[in-house]
């Protein structure tokens, strides 16, 4: 199961999560099955975010809409975004 991992700063994170919330491109209609939001430890006003997808494409296609919001958003509520998409190999529970 493809997932796009992004991840970026933000200058504040109750700010940053209701844009999230307002869902600018349609997560469901570009096929997110499943997301999860991650917030670091020790700034928490860094996320990441994990949104998987059925397929590769609909991971890319997503991206590509992402880069249109950020080029928009940038600086306001959020800056410098990493994405890729990546693939689990290992997931063992101890």
């Amino acid at each position: 199961m493809p997932i796009l991992r992004i991840e970026h700063p933000v200058p504040n994170f109750d700010h940053w999560k209701t844009a999230f919330d307002s869902d600018p491109v349609g997560r469901k209609r570009l096929g997110v099955r499943r997301y999860q939001i991650f917030r670091s430890i020790a700034d928490p006003n860094y996320v990441m975010i994990d949104l998987e997808f059925d397929t590769k494409d609909e991971a890319e296609s997503l991206l590509s809409a992402m880069r249109a919001v950020w080029s928009r958003v940038e600086g306001s509520v959020m800056s410098d975004p990493h994405a890729r998409v990546v693939e689990m190999v290992e997931c063992i529970e101890l």
